[in-house]
């Protein structure tokens, strides 16, 4: 038995044995209407072309269909094997099994001798026993396909035609062809952009990585698909997607560059629509729980590298519920878009403000210096909502408590820090005060006592308990008194003299500071005004400036302070730490050349500990610096202690100024220290600061300090 009987004899077979208890056969119709409905590219032919088989593969069936389509008439055709009909290059294509039949696309072949591509559509057919008696074949002739003129004709219109605009380049770049789609996109048209290069789309904006990709994909890369940004005639800038590759001729070698490109700017607008949608709050603008939880398990990520800490503060806004209530959900939305303007106000550019959910804010701050600054955040968030909020024609006023969470120490995970500031939030009590709380219990009560001296130190100011002690310059050539540096000090009604180190730095970080800064040079310039009219020649003062109090205007409140005193500048030194001079040395040149033009002298106080560069330290007015008594305490047996000294006097003498060393308190100390040419120190080796009548009495007295070779006394 040959291939093709055996092909026949399959296809039986498999039919035999996927239709086994199932219907004879489908009627003729039914058949028809699957075979002309699984090809929509078939051409039907006015009748459908049956033929009827034995079980061996001879034709007793031929209706007219199957005369119009292979132009044999039933006579010639009955009683001959299939196989007549077979196409001598034919193979069977692959036979599939659909609805109860056998489908099969194959070449046949025309009495006339011509070879088409048909649809066999089998059915088996079973005897009165149930076995395979015959097939009912059913065939539809198949479309061939277009020629190549035919082809080439269509592609071109589909090109012309498409939305995508279409550029194709010479090998020397130039344009050579584009489509309409290129013109209504770019709004060039073929006259002005033929002959040019692609690069009058180029957006201009830099993208290192788009040439270098274009250039490999016209040397033959593979193509490059990708987004790009590109510009129209009028210098509109869209974004596009493009594809470019190359064109082969038929030796192989590339002729010409074609690019395909796409106007995406919808599509970008509606994407960032939805990622609008999805992370930000459509009430007011402020991110969402979702992207505050990004944002924070990346600064948390980085806070953990950089061993730093950061806070999550949760604000809930009281009284919303009863401003809704009375006044409409419309008046109190427009209440909330306004809170988080006020919010957002108070925080710096880097805090992150979001609303969580109904009245309910979060604010993350991503770097603090220290854990408890985020109390002193959320008291101006506080703060800031207490003044009336104008909505329309109503002054509305809220207030809001806060819960706070500090990282690493409180979570590891974004989610559990929110969960934990809420918590806290929740466990403010009604008309608490400061209404906030920390997750930490540890850090509720350091933050308590932070907020207590902030409070009383307020108090102070103004119950006047703050007064100046004097801490005395002696001089390492003479051992005598020339000059003094005025201190602060608070006097507490019930805790008497309190350290500076324990409220200077609250003052700093309230913003008190500048309070405490003005009234310390205030007080200090009616102290010398004092000593001036009891006929007391007293040596210079110097006064301590924060880094706060160093702006544009310093020049003019030193001036009036000292014009109010009559104060000469020959009296009064300014001192200043090395953080000063990272705020951008040329602003704080202007400023220091003011204050030297007005006569007065300027020190640089803890010099060592700081972030001062020696290239810019030329550029400072300076007439002297004073070594931190971190590098004092262990002369003159700490080698680096010795050689840091050692250093800042050398230095300091080529730059011509005084200096004057901090701390010290041993002879062995101030021997060094005179040794290396040190000009001045301070000390209690001297004398510790003490109030203005002591000082006063000390002058009178001439107390001074015996240098005699490498012994010292003190001699009155």
């Amino acid at each position: 038995m040959d291939k093709d009987r055996i092909a026949h004899c399959l296809a039986l077979s498999q039919l035999a044995r996927g239709q086994q208890g199932e219907a004879q056969a489908a009627t003729l119709a039914e058949l028809e209407a699957a075979l002309w409905g699984m090809q929509p590219a078939a051409q039907a032919t006015p009748v459908a072309a049956q033929l009827m088989l034995d079980h061996l593969g001879y034709v007793t069936g031929w209706n007219e269909g199957a005369e119009q389509l292979f132009g044999y008439p039933a006579a010639e055709a009955l009683g001959q094997h299939v196989l007549f009909l077979y196409a001598e290059d034919d193979e069977d294509g692959d036979i599939a099994e659909m609805g109860g039949h056998a489908v099969a696309d194959v070449r046949r072949r025309k009495k006339s001798g011509e070879t088409i591509r048909v649809r066999l559509d089998i059915a088996l057919l079973r005897d009165e026993t149930g076995q395979p008696d015959g097939m009912r074949v059913l065939v539809a002739p198949l479309v061939e396909g277009l020629t190549l003129q035919e082809k080439t004709r269509l592609h071109a219109r589909i090109l012309e035609e498409g939305d995508q605009g279409v550029l194709i380049t010479d090998g020397q770049e130039r344009i050579v062809s584009l489509n309409s789609a290129f013109t209504r996109i770019t709004g060039y048209t073929a006259p002005e952009a033929l002959g040019k290069t692609p690069d009058l789309l180029r957006s201009g904006l830099p993208d290192a990585d788009f040439p270098a990709r274009v250039k490999a994909a016209m040397a033959g890369a593979p193509p490059w698909r990708g987004e790009i940004l590109g510009r129209r005639k009028d210098g509109e800038l869209f974004p596009q997607a493009v594809t470019v590759s190359a064109v082969r001729g038929e030796d192989g070698a590339i002729s010409h560059t074609f690019s395909l490109f796409s106007d995406i700017s919808v599509h970008k607008d509606a994407e960032a629509r939805m990622q609008r949608l999805a992370n930000y709050d459509t009430l007011t603008g402020l991110p969402n729980l979702g992207l505050l939880l990004q944002l924070l398990g990346q600064a948390m990520t980085e806070a953990r590298r950089k061993q730093e800490h950061g806070a999550l503060l949760v604000i809930e806004i009281n009284r919303l519920s009863a401003i809704s209530d009375s006044l409409g959900h419309e008046v109190s939305n427009s209440l909330l878009v306004e809170v988080g303007r006020v919010l957002r106000q108070v925080l710096r550019d880097e805090d992150i403000l979001a609303r969580l959910d109904g009245g309910k804010f979060a604010a993350a701050l991503p770097q603090i210096e220290k854990r408890e600054h985020a109390a002193i955040v959320a008291q101006k968030l506080i703060a800031a909502l207490e003044a009336p909020i104008q909505v329309g024609t109503h002054s509305l006023q809220v207030s809001a408590h806060v819960g706070i969470g500090v990282y690493p120490e409180d979570a590891q995970e974004a989610s559990e820090l929110v969960r934990g500031a809420e918590a806290a939030m929740s466990r403010v009590m009604p008309g608490q005060a400061p209404a906030l709380l920390f997750y930490s219990e540890e850090m509720n009560q350091r933050a308590k006592e932070h907020l207590r001296i902030e409070s009383e130190l307020r108090q102070a100011l103004a119950n006047k308990e703050l007064l100046l002690y004097y801490q005395p310059k002696v001089s390492l050539r003479s051992g005598r008194v020339v000059g003094a540096e005025a201190l602060l000090r608070w006097r507490h009604p019930v805790r008497g003299l309190v350290s500076p180190g324990v409220f200077i730095p609250v003052a700093e970080e309230t913003g008190l500071i500048l309070d405490l800064g003005n009234w310390v040079l205030e007080e200090a310039c009616r102290q010398i005004a004092a000593w001036r009219d009891a006929n007391l020649m007293m040596p210079p003062i110097a006064v301590n400036l924060s880094a706060r109090q160093f702006d544009n205007q310093l020049p003019q409140r030193v001036a009036d302070v000292m014009a109010r005193h009559q104060v000469p500048p020959e009296q009064l030194m300014l001192e200043m730490t090395e953080s000063l001079l990272v705020r951008g040395a040329d602003n704080v040149i202007a400023i220091m050349n003011k204050l030297v033009a007005m006569g007065l002298s300027l020190a640089l106080d803890d010099f060592g500990t700081g972030y001062s560069s020696l290239a810019y330290l030329k550029k400072f007015p300076i007439s002297t610096l004073k070594i931190d008594r971190a590098f004092v305490i262990g002369l003159p047996f700490e080698e680096n202690d010795c050689a840091i000294a050692r250093a800042i006097v050398t230095m300091a003498k080529q730059l011509r100024q005084e200096i004057v060393a901090e701390g010290v308190e041993t002879i062995e100390q101030m021997s060094f220290l005179r040794e290396l040419g040190c000009d001045q120190l301070q000390g209690y080796l001297f004398s510790q600061p003490i109030p203005a009548a002591d000082f006063e009495r000390m002058l009178g007295e001439g107390k001074r300090l015996a240098v005699t070779g490498r012994q010292s006394t003190l001699a009155l």
